[in-house]
């Protein structure tokens, strides 16, 4: 892939033409192509407000935290730079530096920054002094256990280190042009190929995530050994090869093989890595068992194991998927770095179909399940994501009951750094005939088409209003295909062209499709209509039965104890069916958000009495007080105090 290079204010090099953190453009079984990572620049609105704080503060704070934990030190020590002990018990703490490297990378593509700069140069040269001479790269086996490599690769995690090592290696190659961070990984890599494989050591990682790395490492490379030895890992899986206790190979994912696997099962971010890598694996090969698989997965996923706000992992317990339509409110994890697994696979089945439903649960999760895993102040994360907290309950989880500043296992603060910082990549595609445009941001976008160059400028104040806004900048004189996603959550959007009102005709993929001669003026109007509704569950999920939740637009919303009158304890309160929702915008509410208005009752609980369980028939009737309830967006929950919280509420 060609590409130039230019200076940018700092001195280093921007590398313009290049990927972002997914380059399908040369694989030959998808539907859309991923655009150069500069093509696509955010500019401002819901998403530049989030990505700011990310920027400003979230990515310094990581650095802080990353040598407060001792993540640095035991590099460190692997360097030979240091003196003392490995700080921590966890033989997977260097992945977290890759990952805040990784999210350094695409931020310095999206504006020169000294300071990032200079964190990015300092720890890219304190691993090139830890690799060994072999190319091997582990703090915890260099320092902690030397001579135990690969004897624990269940639990050990040095392949999912190196995965991670792999993914912050292409996005710093990619966005700068520089070598040095690849050149690490390439020598390691390569040693890893020449210890696995056929003929060599058998064996796989407890932890899938090698297998993506390697593949966008071999498509940044062009070395097919990569692809091959990624090939070879998710082969062996499901051949009991991991090493799994009796009963536990289904945590590990090792039950059954990929290209047999029908359902998503056991840990929840191990088992979506590794249906990311599958996807990837069928990119490059075409193999329908693979992508047969996958759909029986999404559809297993999606129809039995979703929660409302794109959450996955209904356990504590194994941080695990549980049984079909075992969604509890309370006591799920829905760990956050499942949840950008669940992205990331859905990213991968959206550009090998085309279909709009897998951007549909992309949009749902970053909007709802992933976004409320960060504070607004972009200093604290959550692991566990609950739709429920109950007033002075004690943490369900082994993570407390809040955001923390960081985390023995700090795997989801610098998962969600890395998705903030290269979130434009996953705004358009394109195809020979056109441009597809999958999440609405304010963003100027290129692309370029069979016809020639497109150019975008896209305005919205997407999630909070209704409209969006596309001009034409630059278009060719041939026709060419506008493709705009129309969310499942809507159903009577509106569309102008160049003020005049046109029929809004979905294909079968979900898209609006606008095959037209375009000229430099031209510009499309797209309502999303965003009332407020009332969303019920599957009758088989017991924990919702009765109850209700509110959406607007892609937002989930939720009650918090602070909004509403200080006597009411919120497992009291209900809404009735015919409950008035109105929209409200408070700009002085957590960063300005839009609030929902609900009128709905109190249920008079004390009547009952201290009776736990009546005859129905001699039952004291329970009284109903009207009242007015606020709802906040649910990415926006616990920035105020330990209070109680819900999603769901009963209808009466």
């Amino acid at each position: 892939m060609s590409t130039t290079m230019t200076q940018t204010a700092n001195g280093s090099a921007a590398h313009h033409g290049a990927a972002g953190p997914l380059d399908n453009r040369t694989s030959p079984h998808v539907q859309l192509h991923t655009l150069p990572y500069d093509s696509v620049t955010i500019r401002g609105g819901f998403w530049g407000q989030h990505r700011s704080v990310n920027r400003s503060t979230s990515l310094k704070h990581g650095y802080n935290m990353l040598e407060k934990a001792g993540n640095f030190h035991n590099l460190r020590l692997a360097a030979g730079l240091a003196q003392g002990a490995y700080i921590g018990r966890l033989p997977f703490l260097d992945s977290d530096v890759y990952k805040w490297l990784e999210a350094l990378a695409y931020e310095l593509a999206n504006g020169p920054d000294s300071e990032l700069q200079n964190m990015a140069d300092e720890a890219i040269t304190l691993l090139a002094k830890a690799q060994g001479a072999d190319g091997y790269l582990n703090s915890f086996y260099t320092v902690a256990e030397p001579g135990k490599r690969w004897v624990n690769l269940r639990d050990g995690h040095e392949l999912y280190c190196a995965g991670h090592l792999f993914q912050a290696a292409v996005a710093h190659h990619r966005m700068t042009g520089s070598t040095r961070l690849l050149d690490i990984a390439r020598r390691f890599a390569d040693y890893i190929d020449s210890v696995f494989g056929p003929g060599k050591r058998r064996g796989v990682c407890g932890h899938p995530e090698v297998e993506t790395a390697l593949i966008e490492l071999y498509r940044d490379t062009g070395e097919k050994r990569y692809l091959t030895l990624a090939k070879y890992f998710l082969d062996e899986r499901g051949h009991g090869v991991v090493g799994a206790q009796p009963g536990r190979a289904i945590y590990y994912q090792d039950h059954v093989p990929v290209r047999e696997a029908t359902t998503v099962d056991g840990h929840a971010v191990r088992q979506l890595y590794l249906t990311a890598g599958v996807a990837d694996l069928y990119m490059e090969t075409g193999e329908e068992a693979l992508l047969h698989a996958l759909l029986h997965q999404w559809h297993d996923m999606t129809s039995h194991k979703l929660f409302l706000t794109g959450g996955v992992g209904s356990r504590v317990s194994g941080e695990a998927f549980g049984e079909p339509y075992e969604l509890p409110n309370d006591l799920c994890y829905c760990e956050t770095c499942a949840q950008i697994a669940s992205i990331m696979w859905n990213w991968r089945m959206l550009l090998i179909t085309g279909e709009g439903r897998f951007a549909d649960l992309m949009e749902r999760t970053l909007f709802n399940g992933f976004l409320s895993g960060r504070s607004l102040d972009g200093k604290r994360s959550r692991y566990e994501n609950p739709l429920m907290r109950r007033a002075g309950a004690r943490a369900y989880g082994p993570h407390g009951n809040e955001r923390a500043e960081w985390y023995e296992c700090a795997c989801c603060p610098p998962n969600i750094m890395r998705l903030l910082s290269s979130l434009s990549h996953y705004i358009a595609t394109n195809t020979d005939d056109g441009v597809q445009i999958h999440h609405y941001a304010p963003a100027d976008i290129g692309a370029d088409t069979a016809a020639g160059r497109v150019h975008l400028h896209l305005q919205t104040d997407y999630p909070w209003q209704e409209v969006v806004m596309l001009s034409v900048e630059q278009t060719p004189a041939a026709r060419w295909t506008l493709s705009l996603r129309l969310p499942g959550w809507c159903h009577n959007s509106t569309l102008r062209i160049n003020n005049k009102k046109v029929p809004v005709a979905v294909d079968d993929k979900g898209y609006l499709r606008l095959d037209r001669q375009w000229q430099t003026g031209d510009f499309v109007e797209l309502c999303l209509p965003m009332q407020p509704r009332l969303t019920v569950a599957h009758p088989r999920i017991d924990p919702t039965r009765g109850s209700v939740a509110i959406e607007r637009g892609p937002l989930v919303y939720c009650f918090e104890s602070f909004d509403q009158p200080s006597e009411i304890d919120l497992l009291d309160v209900a809404i009735g069916r015919d409950a008035h929702l109105e929209a409200l915008w408070r700009d002085d509410m957590l960063g300005g958000i839009m609030v929902i208005k609900a009128t709905g009752c109190w249920v008079d609980a004390a009547a009952w009495g201290d009776d736990l369980y009546r005859p129905v028939s001699t039952r004291t009737p329970v009284t109903n007080r009207p009242m007015h309830l606020t709802a906040i967006p649910y990415y926006a929950w616990d920035n105020r105090g330990l209070g109680a919280m819900r999603v769901w509420v009963p209808l009466v």
